[in-house]
């Protein structure tokens, strides 16, 4: 005769294995890959038409030789963005190598100066525009808590700020969560391709980043690893077209 524990044992193993059984086929579903494509530029396109500007508070660290422990130099600037205009910096603080300073985070903040200029900055929004995107086999994965759907990433042409690699997005809306892979091409002839990964939150509606990590290896400076942390955004929305 089965005892009420063993009853209740049984029943709690049922629903156990139902829920496996669940998640598991979940996981394993197919992704339809147009219709995310589909998710995935009207998410850029929601947050491009929608966000007239931002600020927000950008934490730069370079490390060098293998250690990401103490950085060799590290600058904290606030970022302004303009829909009309693009980028613009103001350096809060920064210590450490004057030389890498100048070199590296100044560069840095250069080069995202010109490429948020209208007319360049389309040409490296993650859209089907710029992409090739195919949903990788294994359905839906978490991501930092979310549903997200893992995409084959390959740049349409050769340039250093597209990625060839793999893209994570939001699997209910094409939100973007984290960014891996290298760039399509070297930014200087002295360097190699830059090894990137970068990871995005949802901040007032619109997929915006929140930390990211550059390698690259150069003959002047060997290994240099940059980290960077975005913090305290402050958006104002688009009120009319």
């Amino acid at each position: 005769m089965i005892t009420v524990r063993q009853w209740k044992t049984a029943r709690m193993v049922t629903a156990w294995c139902i829920a496996c059984a669940g998640m598991a086929a979940f996981a394993g579903q197919q992704v339809d890959n147009a219709a995310i494509i589909q998710k995935i530029d009207a998410a850029v396109k929601a947050r491009i038409d929608g966000i007239a500007g931002y600020t927000d508070t950008e934490y730069y660290a370079v490390f060098r030789s293998g250690d990401e422990t103490h950085p060799v130099a590290e600058m904290t600037v606030k970022t302004t963005y303009r829909r009309d205009t693009g980028k613009s910096y103001a350096i809060l603080s920064e210590t450490g190598s004057a030389v890498i300073r100048n070199l590296v985070l100044h560069a840095i903040l250069e080069n995202e100066r010109q490429i948020n200029q209208p007319g360049v900055r389309e040409g490296s929004w993650i859209t089907s525009a710029n992409y090739e995107m195919q949903a990788k086999p294994g359905g839906i994965q978490q991501v930092d808590g979310r549903d997200c759907v893992a995409l084959d990433l390959t740049p349409r042409r050769k340039a250093p700020y597209l990625v060839q690699g793999t893209l994570w997005v939001d699997a209910k809306n094409g939100k973007i969560v984290q960014l891996q892979g290298k760039a399509s091409k070297s930014s200087s002839l002295l360097t190699g391709p830059t090894q990137m990964m970068r990871q995005y939150a949802d901040v007032g509606g619109f997929a915006e980043a929140t930390h990211a990590r550059a390698e690259s290896d150069s003959f002047l400076f060997g290994q240099t690893v940059v980290k960077i942390d975005y913090r305290d955004y402050q958006i104002q929305n688009r009120s009319g077209p």
